[in-house]
C-alpha cells in the first residue's frame, strides 16, 4: 500500500521556554487532488513579548515572523512578516497567525524565527525537515490536527475556516485545567476510487505510562467515500488525569481491515481529578500518625515551594492550586504521597533528606525576597543536582558578575557534558538570572555573549541579527569558559 505519509510525526509541535520568547509552532501536511499543501500555525504567548501603550488607549506587542521554505541550496518560499496582537485593556493577550502554502510534492526545508519588535534580542527559531507527498494512489490519512475550539461558521475568507467550522489549534498539545472536551480533525484521501460504500475511523485516546499503553476512551465515526473525506471528532476528557496520552486514528475498511494510523501525542494537566483521586484512595488513611502529621502548615508551605524543582509539570500545577487554597490536609497528603512514590520504603527519611539540601541552597543563593530556591542558581541546583563545576567571574570590564556551571552528565535529560549561563545585570545581591543552557528544555540564547557583552557596543558583530559573539580580546573569558568543559 502506497503510504501517503512516512516516518514523520503526524503533527509537529514547537515548543519554546516560558522565561524568553515563547510560542508554538504547529505543521499539518495535507492534500488535493491538485497537489499538496503545508499549514503552519503560529501561537504567541503574550506574556513573553512586551505590550505598549497605545495613544488611543490600550496596549498592544508584535513580533517579526519570518518563514523561509528550502528545498536544497535554493529558496522556495519566503516571507518576513509583523504581526500584531489585538488591542488589549487588561493586560498581555495570546495571538496566533496562519500561513498556508502549496508546494509540489518534495522534501523541504522549514525556518520558522520568531522575534518581539520591541526587543530585538528575544527571538527564536525553528527549523525541521519535512516530506511533502503526491496525491495516494490508495486510501490514506493526513496529519491530525488537536483543535483548541470548533465553531460553525460560514466566514469562508476566515484562514481558520474550514468545510463549514472555524477550527483554532491547540497551542501546544497541551490541555490544561478547564479543558475538558478533545477536538480531532483529519482527511481521509482517495476512498471515492474504491468499492466501499463506507470507511470507518475509530479515535481512540491512550495514556502513555513508560512502556505501557492504557487505553481511557474511544468512538467510531462513520465516513462516506469521496476524494477528500472530512474526520471531526469531539471526546470527553474532563475525567481525564494529568499525564501524557495520544490520540490514535485508525482508518478501517467495512470489514475493519486496518488501512492507515496516525499517533497525535497530547499531554493533559487536570489538577482537580488528580486530587480527587488521591483523597478517596487515601480517605481512610490516618495522616496525623505519619511524618507529615507532626509538621505545621507554614513548613508545609515551604516545603511544597522547595519541592517545586524536582516536581513534573502535573505535580507542579497540582501543587499550586493546594498552596492557594492553603488547606492543611491536601499539603499533608501531597507531600506524603510526593515522597512515598519515591521511597517507599521509608518517605520520611526521603523527606528529610531532600529538605536538608534544600534548606542550605535556600540559604546559599538567598536573592531580593524570594527563597534562595526560587531564584534561578537554587532552581536550577535542585533541579539537576550539585553542579561539577562552577566558574565564577566578577572582574571582566565589559560584562556583569556571572558564573559558568558545568555538568558531566544531567540525569534528567540524559546528555552529557552540559552547561549554565548566569549573569547579574542588576549588579544587585545575588541577583543572578539564567542566561544561557544547553540543556533540553532551558532557556538556549545562542546570542548570549551579545547579551552578556551589551555594554561594549563597538565590540559588537556588524551583522546583530544573526550574530553570536562580540569581538575577541584578552578579558572576555566567557565564551572560552564555557567551550572548554
Amino acid at each position: 500500500m502506497n503510504r501517503l505519509y512516512t516516518s514523520l510525526v503526524a503533527a509537529l509541535i514547537f515548543y519554546l521556554p516560558l522565561s524568553a520568547l515563547d510560542a508554538g509552532v504547529s505543521i499539518n501536511r495535507m492534500c488535493s487532488p491538485t497537489g499538496p499543501y503545508l499549514e503552519i500555525h503560529t501561537y504567541i504567548v503574550g506574556s513573553t513579548v512586551q505590550f505598549d501603550s497605545l495613544e488611543t488607549g490600550g496596549i498592544q506587542a508584535a513580533v517579526y515572523l519570518t518563514l523561509i521554505i528550502e528545498k536544497g541550496d535554493s529558496l522556495v518560499k519566503g516571507e518576513r512578516l509583523m504581526l500584531s496582537s489585538p488591542v488589549s485593556e487588561d493586560g498581555p493577550i495570546d495571538f496566533i497567525d496562519f500561513r498556508r502554502y502549496k508546494l509540489p510534492s518534495d522534501t523541504y526545508n522549514l525556518i520558522v524565527e520568531i522575534e518581539d519588535v520591541a526587543d530585538e534580542n528575544n527571538k527564536r527559531a525553528y527549523e525541521v525537515e519535512l516530506e511533502l507527498p503526491s496525491w495516494p494512489e490508495s486510501p490514506s490519512l493526513s496529519d491530525g490536527m488537536l483543535l483548541a475550539s470548533v465553531e460553525a461558521s460560514n466566514d469562508i475568507q476566515n484562514p481558520l475556516y474550514r468545510h463549514g467550522v472555524l477550527m483554532e489549534p491547540l497551542p501546544f498539545s497541551f490541555y490544561g485545567r478547564g479543558a475538558n472536551t478533545l477536538h480531532v480533525y483529519a482527511e481521509a484521501y482517495g476512498l471515492d476510487a474504491t468499492e466501499y460504500d463506507r470507511a470507518l475511523m475509530l479515535i481512540k485516546i491512550e495514556k502513555l505510562e513508560g512502556s505501557n499503553v492504557i487505553q481511557k476512551a474511544q468512538s467510531f465515526q462513520a465516513i462516506r467515500p469521496a476524494q477528500v473525506a472530512v474526520v471531526l471528532q469531539s471526546m470527553d476528557i474532563g475525567n481525564l488525569p494529568s499525564g501524557n496520552y495520544q490520540v490514535v486514528l485508525e482508518l478501517r475498511s467495512p470489514t475493519n481491515e486496518l488501512i492507515e494510523i496516525r499517533r497525535i501525542p497530547f499531554q493533559r494537566a487536570n489538577p482537580l481529578v488528580d486530587m480527587a483521586a488521591a483523597e478517596e484512595e487515601m480517605a481512610d488513611f490516618d495522616l496525623t500518625q505519619e511524618f507529615v502529621g507532626q509538621i505545621d502548615a507554614d513548613t508545609l508551605r515551604y516545603a511544597m515551594l522547595a519541592m517545586m524543582p524536582v516536581m513534573n509539570h502535573f505535580e507542579q500545577t497540582t501543587a499550586e492550586i493546594i498552596l492557594r487554597d492553603r488547606e492543611l490536609r491536601p499539603m499533608r497528603l501531597f507531600v506524603f504521597s510526593y515522597w512515598a512514590k519515591q521511597r517507599p520504603s521509608n518517605p520520611e527519611s526521603a523527606f528529610n533528606e531532600y529538605m536538608q539540601v534544600a534548606r542550605a541552597v535556600d540559604r546559599t543563593f538567598t536573592a531580593g525576597f524570594r527563597n534562595g530556591f526560587e531564584s534561578d542558581r537554587g532552581y536550577t541546583y535542585l533541579k539537576y543536582g550539585q553542579p561539577n563545576d562552577i566558574t565564577r567571574v566578577d572582574t571582566d570590564p565589559t560584562a556583569p558578575p556571572y558564573e559558568i556551571w558545568s555538568y558531566d552528565f544531567v540525569q534528567r535529560t540524559g546528555q552529557g557534558n552540559r552547561r549554565f549561563v548566569f549573569y547579574n545585570p542588576t549588579l544587585a545581591a545575588g541577583d543572578f538570572v539564567l542566561l544561557h543552557s544547553d540543556v533540553t528544555g532551558e532557556i538556549n540564547n545562542p546570542q548570549w555573549q551579545l547579551e552578556l557583552y551589551r555594554d561594549a557596543p563597538d565590540d559588537m558583530p556588524a551583522n546583530r541579527l544573526d550574530g553570536t559573539e562580540p569581538l575577541d580580546n584578552f578579558n572576555r573569558r566567557a565564551g572560552r569558559i564555557f567551550n572548554d568543559y
